[in-house]
């Protein structure tokens, strides 16, 4: 591809957005029942995503910590702590955490993206004004041998 096809072609390309909603589909396809998983999931864990159900399931977890101090086990503690409080608190806080990320990512993205079709903007009418100028030359060297 010489250099002036490289400079047509990307003049010619269109940026995209590609948002994490986008992605959807990549993940179970867009058939019914791929559309109804990926509802599905995204409700679920909109709803397991919160820090809301992380406190429920903080106190869910201190229910069960008078019956495992009573035992005296310390096997038994430390099983509570990893087991149950851990792991059923932890979990909607991750996905709280990359929730936020997920968003950061996403306006990032926006930015970069309204920042490409601006630059792919400037270049288009600067290649524009470029051939318009090579145009000129060519006419000005003409003129000028004969």
């Amino acid at each position: 591809m010489s250099d002036r096809s490289a400079i047509t072609a990307s003049i010619a390309h269109t940026p995209r957005l590609v948002l994490t909603r986008h992605a959807h589909k990549t993940v179970h396809g867009d058939s019914p029942i791929g559309l109804i998983n990926t509802r599905v999931a995204v409700m679920v864990t909109k709803s397991i995503g919160s820090m809301w159900c992380a406190y429920a399931f903080a106190v869910l977890a201190l229910i069960s910590l008078p019956s495992a101090i009573k035992t005296g086990s310390s096997i038994v503690i430390i099983s509570w702590i990893a087991q149950t409080f851990l792991q059923l608190v932890l979990l909607p806080i991750i996905i709280v955490g990359q929730n936020v990320q997920a968003a950061a990512s996403d306006a990032r993205a926006e930015s970069d993206h309204e920042t490409l079709n601006s630059i792919h903007t400037l270049t288009a009418e600067v290649y524009k004004i470029s051939e318009q100028q090579f145009k000129i030359l060519e006419i000005l060297e003409k003129r000028s041998e004969a």
